[in-house]
């Protein structure tokens, strides 16, 4: 089955004798699989850097403290970001990807990360495009300036995108639940095309202009007084 990458599915293969294909896909149920409303937004914040970043501003903020005291602190971090981005990605995906994502196993008494077929970096950005296309959407359509909102959510309810979908889409609940909030997004502007208003990109320039044309007449009045 091919990914649709418009709408945010990745597609993966396993290119050894007898490898598989992966497909991930950042649905509204996968995200479900990540855990509870709040917990989503907190995976989303972490697969984003916000605790290596926390650690780092901490060091920046008091210079006089011996950053290798935080050595091992970062250290977690960076296991506990990739142990979630791996979260992620099987969230994503309906088969088992231990094989590219490697796992963590028992060593004589530590946890030892075992890699699979992808390196980390690649785990940590593909399980980061993966939430974007499955909570905030990247679908390239008019966003009107009144929609928009820069308050920060606690929650992420799929159930509520589920049901609009099928209310505004005639779907049934399993396919709004396959839905990517990408995809979400491109239906609702398929169905809606003719919203009035600006973007924010589109007042701005509407503003500009105005500030300018006003700074130009006060400059032909104030020349005019002057002669």
């Amino acid at each position: 089955m091919t990914a649709l990458k418009e709408i945010g599915e990745i597609g993966i293969s396993d290119s050894r004798e007898g490898g598989a294909d992966y497909i991930f896909r950042p649905s509204f149920l996968a995200m479900t699989r990540i855990g509870e409303p709040d917990e989503i937004v907190k995976v989303f914040g972490l697969i984003h850097g916000s605790e290596t970043q926390s650690i780092i501003d901490l060091i920046a903020d008091n210079p006089s403290f011996n950053t290798s005291m935080f050595v091992a602190s970062l250290n977690r971090a960076a296991d506990h970001l990739v142990s979630e981005s791996v979260r992620v990605l099987q969230s994503c995906c309906d088969s088992d990807i231990t094989c590219l994502t490697g796992e963590w196993c028992g060593d004589g008494g530590r946890v030892v990360y075992l890699p699979g077929l992808m390196p980390k970096s690649d785990i940590i950005v593909l399980a980061q495009q993966l939430m974007q296309h499955g909570i905030i959407g990247k679908a390239k359509v008019r966003k009107l300036q009144r929609n928009e909102t820069n308050e920060a959510t606690k929650e992420f309810r799929a159930i509520e995108y589920i049901v609009a979908a099928q209310t505004h889409f005639g779907i049934s609940e399993e396919e709004a639940s396959r839905l990517t909030m990408t995809k979400f997004q491109l239906l609702l502007a398929a169905k809606y095309p003719d919203q009035k208003g600006f973007t924010r990109e589109e007042y701005d320039k509407v503003a500009d202009d105005f500030l300018a044309r006003q700074a130009a007449r006060r400059a032909r009045a104030e020349a005019a007084r002057k002669n």
